[in-house]
């Protein structure tokens, strides 16, 4: 298991998702600024093909561990931080269609020479939700 705890970085719209995007990656000591406003570009985007919502969260209190953890999953290297982040799509059929319009918009096509992080050192994959306590879930789940 892999734990830690993240300090919300960016967090933007509703959070109703049946479908989620995670992502995991490095960031380099003082790209902060740079990544979250990468971020909020990115965020703007995805909210215009369809997620519900993104969250950006900065490593706050991320421990080593003894097999695995986060750092090691990105090999983050001294002074990295750890950025873990989500979008969360109404569903799967959703996600895979924005997905194919976001990878053809001019504007989000990477600009490898100016990356606040190394996108080599990133992990991503898609997940159905499993469980879901917020307050917009109960309330549907009563009304079933």
């Amino acid at each position: 298991m892999i734990y830690g705890g993240f300090a919300p970085l960016l967090d933007v719209g509703s959070r109703r998702g049946a479908y989620i995007d995670g992502f995991v990656l490095p960031v380099p000591p003082g790209n902060k600024q740079a990544y979250t406003e990468l971020a909020q570009k990115a965020a703007r985007k995805f909210e215009e093909y369809g997620a519900l919502r993104v969250v950006e969260g900065w490593s706050d209190d991320v421990p080593d561990g003894k097999v695995t953890d986060f750092r090691r999953a990105v090999k983050a290297e001294d002074g990295e931080t750890v950025v873990f982040s989500w979008i969360e799509w109404p569903d799967k059929a959703t996600r895979d269609s924005s997905w194919e319009k976001i990878m053809k918009d001019p504007d989000m096509q990477p600009d490898h020479d100016n990356m606040p992080f190394d996108g080599k050192r990133m992990f991503w994959g898609g997940f159905d939700v499993l469980l879901d306590t917020s307050a917009e879930a109960s309330a549907e789940r009563e009304l079933a």
